[in-house]
């Protein structure tokens, strides 16, 4: 028994003299109270690529909002009620989230004296670029919002700023990442869940949004945007490989959320539409209908379906999505290259200088990417493009701009927030409300009520400018 406490005391002894206190001893390894600006940009990047390609009701109704999806029970979402399940908070807080994130990441990223300085300017300038893309897509749903005095502890009532006017900031910021960026330099290495560290590639990435956010502006302000358009373009995505996207994996808990929702959960909400089936991937004989949907589980319908808009459809006699969207790690894309190519098309044909090729060469491409992206053929892309109703000569559309937005409507399937934007933007494809709606096909997200019961000024004035608080109003770029 005395040589086991001997032992006991002089092992307590030998691990004493390596801590300065008890204290240390509640330090718990596996949960660090410090954490590092990468590894926080890393959660970033995880955080909004769920939120934007995710399944969640919740948190991302607009695959139902422009008509890809119907639901098979649960209806609120897709006749537009956006109260019930709160769908504006977890947006306003989603959102918020992950710019809290970036914030605190880009102030950490100093501290870590080990990393040289043109190393720690590339990751700020990194965290800014996907910072830009965050307040763009806040503020694309919501319209004005909080900004300057935003994520700031001690403003617990931010005002709102105006969303033309955050745009404008944006672009600055953007212009000043992507100046700063070195290829000749690291980045944030491994914590890089898009790019895995390559400047190069967050440098396209950087300009491909530029190029997006210069034509989302394009109806409100022509000039700016050419401007804006033609610096972008000289460095854009030029391939799949270059399109920004986080890719998942198999295993819990780094699975595609589509997964979790569609698979992992047991449940079988949804079904395709029958204006996006049976009314245009089927009849333009669409390459892609395969991967977007599979044929209904019931002998009675040998071939792709699509359920009503609004209505409950029994989930059997229903086209669900396809397998590549059950795949745990399919990859979340943040910006895709046809989409590169689409805003492309529409620069040349506004008369941008964006580089060589026609509005139908950017056309063509972005619809051939787009195939090849869901695991289609050159010679589909190209027996798909020789029909009458998709070549761009011949298809059907008042103008350039209808054409090629509703190229880019089948394009973004996998894409519902960009596609929200862009339809509201383009106004193609020509949506009716689902049945049962409450109000028209939502143009802006509403405000979260934390917002009016705890902001209540400031809220006031903000829906006062825009006419009031309604899902009616545009967003100062979407032109009728």
């Amino acid at each position: 028994m005395k040589k086991t406490i001997l032992i006991s005391l002089s092992t307590l002894a030998l691990a004493t003299s390596c801590v300065d206190s008890l204290t240390d001893y509640n330090i718990d390894p596996k949960n660090p109270a410090n954490v590092t600006g990468p590894s926080l940009f890393a959660g970033a990047e995880r955080s909004l690529t769920r939120l934007v390609v995710s399944t969640n009701v919740n948190d991302n109704p607009f695959r139902l909002w422009v008509q890809y999806w119907a639901e098979t029970t649960y209806l609120d979402e897709t006749r537009y009620n956006i109260k019930s399940r709160q769908i504006d908070r977890q947006l306003w807080d989603g959102y918020y989230a992950i710019l809290r994130n970036l914030v605190e990441a880009k102030n950490l990223v100093p501290n870590n004296k080990f990393v040289a300085a043109k190393v720690q300017a590339n990751q700020q300038a990194c965290i800014e670029i996907l910072s830009v893309y965050t307040w763009a897509t806040l503020v694309n749903t919501f319209g004005d919002v909080p900004y300057t005095e935003a994520l700031d502890f001690n403003k617990s009532q931010p005002k709102y700023d105006d969303a033309k006017t955050i745009y404008n900031s944006l672009f600055t910021r953007l212009d000043a990442a992507i100046a700063t960026l070195d290829p000749k330099e690291e980045g944030m290495g491994a914590q890089d869940a898009i790019y895995n560290g390559d400047v190069a590639q967050w440098i396209k990435f950087g300009n491909s949004l530029k190029l997006r956010l210069a034509l989302t502006i394009a109806d409100d302000d022509a000039a700016k945007a050419k401007t804006l358009a033609e610096q972008a373009s000289k460095d854009v995505f030029e391939s799949l490989s270059d399109q920004a996207q986080l890719i998942f994996v198999a295993s819990p808990p780094n699975t595609n959320p589509l997964f979790e929702d569609l698979v992992q959960s047991g449940r079988h909400d949804f079904v395709g539409t029958n204006f996006f089936i049976n009314d245009n991937l089927l009849k333009l004989k669409d390459p892609r209908v395969g991967a977007y949907f599979r044929i209904p589980n019931n002998p009675n319908f040998p071939t792709y379906r699509g359920g009503v808009n609004g209505a409950g459809n029994n989930f059997n006699n229903f086209s669900e999505p396809g397998a590549a969207l059950l795949n745990p790690a399919l990859p979340g894309v943040l910006l895709s290259y046809p989409e590169v190519e689409f805003l492309l098309a529409e620069a040349v044909s506004r008369g941008f200088a964006v580089g060589g090729g026609s509005v139908e060469d950017h056309y063509n491409a972005g619809v051939t990417a787009s195939i090849s992206q869901w695991g289609g053929t050159e010679a589909q892309a190209q027996a798909y493009l020789d029909q009458p109703t998709v070549a761009f000569t011949t298809a059907s559309g008042t103008n350039d701009l209808e054409k090629i937005g509703f190229q880019k409507w089948i394009a973004l399937y996998d894409q519902p927030v960009t596609a929200w934007t862009e339809w509201r933007r383009l106004d193609t494809p020509k949506l009716t409300p689902a049945r049962g709606a409450l109000s028209v096909i939502p143009l802006r997200v509403t405000y979260p009520t934390t917002e009016s019961n705890l902001n209540k000024a400031n809220y006031n004035a903000a829906s006062a400018l825009i006419g009031g608080d309604a899902v009616s109003n545009r967003i100062f770029w979407d032109k009728k």
